[in-house]
């Protein structure tokens, strides 16, 4: 599939297609995405001129950059949703999450009457493909599986679902077999749920409830078997009584009588002119003054046991922190004009400051999960890089490390991480202009290709400034929110923030990039909230 089908995606809208066959009808197997805004008409009866003109800057801003960033074709929009085809599955998936957190992020700010959600469906399909359109049981169904979906989920078919399940980390929960209108054959269904541990928590969240249930159910046959035997006894112990003969109850009768009388008899025996509270006052005042020769008894208190002397807890030990390298400040230039996104090229000066030798690893980052500061444990070797991390992962692990030492860590700014990748060159690559094997891992960078993550940090040859793996390996966060150009960038080194920034700027490429990926001034923008498998980073350190 590969290259010939790109080129045959790429020319869609203007009809060329260098393998159409002679009846003028060309078909592809493609992964569809549809996406359909759940309430449109609501919205637009709400304010029609705001929805229109917030849906178009979304389609301009949001849809068709992120699906040209995941290598896929938008096709067309339908006012309220939009269609797209992609070569890969596992990316035109990525594509759907990305486009749901981003709505996320967009809709904070606003009332829930105001949000524009989208449901999105993705199947694998044949397609014809057509001028400026697609048509097919392929289409039909990713529009169906729009339909099935809630807003803000993203529902994919089986065939979807057998081409990512190995390939993308997240989680996925069956809904079974699913008849859809106009197509004959039931399709499987999968909501995609973008963190892994979701689906973890459904499931425990579904166990759970099964247990509470099953425990009432135990509970209820409890009680019941309780009162059943508390009945029976009561209804034993009447019939017991009942056996007595009316001569026995009235011996009993008269037995009771008798004994009230003697007491009333004893009560009455008392002298009646010496009422019985002064006879016990006068016999404690002829008691108090007659002397006491006995010893003195000691007081009567009761042991106390010994107060448990606490014992010592041990420490916590603390974190083994990531090995640091000090940079000097200075200024270096910025960019390239390799890509547009790297444009405009300019003089940046930074401070000193320090910066992790490797990126961070899995050894490292399981400390702040062991001590419940970052959200999941990561799996691998202790010395591989750690991966599938978002954004705010790794400002959790800079927050509980920093918290935990007392120093200031943090993540490098884009400008000094580019810096600190240059060490001081101006070569496309910090070794040089042309591509070297075996100087990074990415995957035309090595002699053997391999789709496997690299077993360990610092595999790869240091930059001048002694630094591992500044290219390749694992894509790097940094503080930066993302923006397409460098058009208004500080100069001074200091990170590019925004209020409501949804997407933060990667660094580096990683082991699935090609080699233009590992270029110094490469860069990339990804989602906050998204995990990926390559994603990882490095701390650095303000001095």
């Amino acid at each position: 599939m590969g290259l010939a089908m790109r080129g045959d995606i790429r020319d869609i809208n203007s009809g060329k297609n260098a393998g159409t066959p002679e009846n003028g009808v060309p078909r592809r197997l493609a992964a569809i995405v549809a996406g359909d805004i759940s309430g449109y008409s609501r919205l637009m009866q709400l304010d029609e001129e705001g929805t229109h003109a917030r849906v178009r800057r979304l389609e301009r801003d949001l849809i068709e950059p992120t699906i040209r960033e995941h290598h896929g074709r938008l096709i067309k929009t339908t006012g309220d949703g939009f269609i797209a085809i992609f070569d890969s599955p596992v990316e035109a998936v990525r594509c759907g999450i990305v486009i749901q957190q981003n709505m996320i992020g967009r809709n904070t700010a606003l009332s829930k009457a105001q949000w524009i959600e989208y449901r999105i469906g993705i199947n694998l399909g044949d397609v014809i493909i057509d001028t400026d359109d697609v048509f097919g049981d392929g289409v039909n169904v990713a529009a169906r599986l729009e339909g099935l979906a809630d807003p803000g989920e993203v529902f994919i078919s089986g065939g979807i679902y057998e081409q990512i399940k190995h390939k993308i980390v997240c989680g996925y929960e069956s809904l079974g077999d699913r008849k859809v209108k106009n197509i004959t054959d039931p399709v499987r269904v999968y909501r995609v749920l973008p963190d892994p541990s979701a689906f973890k928590r459904r499931r425990v969240q579904k166990r759970g409830v099964v247990i509470v249930s099953l425990s009432l159910i135990v509970l209820v046959l409890a009680g019941g078997v309780l009162w059943y035997l508390t009945m029976q006894t009561r209804s034993r112990l009447p019939r017991v009584a009942f056996k007595s003969t009316p001569s026995e109850q009235a011996a009993s009768s008269s037995h009771a009588a008798k004994s009230s009388a003697l007491t009333s008899t004893a009560a009455n025996s008392t002298t009646p002119t010496t009422p019985s509270a002064p006879v016990n006052e006068t016999a404690a005042q002829q008691s108090a003054k007659v002397p006491d020769t006995s010893p003195t008894a000691a007081p009567t208190v009761a042991a106390v046991p010994p107060a448990a002397t606490p014992v010592p807890q041990a420490a916590p030990p603390p974190p083994m922190e990531p090995e640091m390298v000090p940079l000097p400040g200075g200024s270096f230039t910025m960019g390239s004009n390799e890509d547009p996104s790297e444009r405009p090229v300019h003089e940046v000066t930074v401070k000193r400051f320090a910066i992790g030798k490797y990126p961070v690893s899995i050894r490292e980052w399981n400390q702040c999960a062991a001590a419940k500061a970052c959200p999941f444990t990561a799996s691998g070797p202790d010395d591989a890089p750690a991966g599938n991390l978002s954004w705010s992962d790794a400002k959790q692990f800079t927050a509980w490390l920093a918290g935990t030492t007392g120093k200031a860590y943090r993540l490098p700014t884009e400008a000094e991480w580019e810096y600190a990748a240059r060490a001081g060159t101006r070569t496309r690559y910090w070794w040089g202009d042309q591509l070297m094997p075996d100087v990074a891992s990415c995957k035309n960078c090595t002699q053997v290709a391999s789709n496997d993550p690299p077993s360990k940090v610092g595999a790869f040859k240091p930059n001048p400034f002694g630094l591992h793996d500044m290219g390749g390996t694992v894509d790097q966060w940094v503080e930066d929110c993302f923006h397409k150009n460098y058009q208004g960038a500080p100069n001074d080194g200091s990170a590019w923030r925004d209020d409501g920034c949804t997407s933060h700027v990667l660094r580096s490429g990683s082991w699935r990039n090609d080699a233009r990926y590992v270029r110094p001034s490469n860069r990339d923008g990804y989602d906050t909230q998204v995990r990926y498998p390559t994603h990882g980073f490095r701390v650095a350190l303000t001095l």
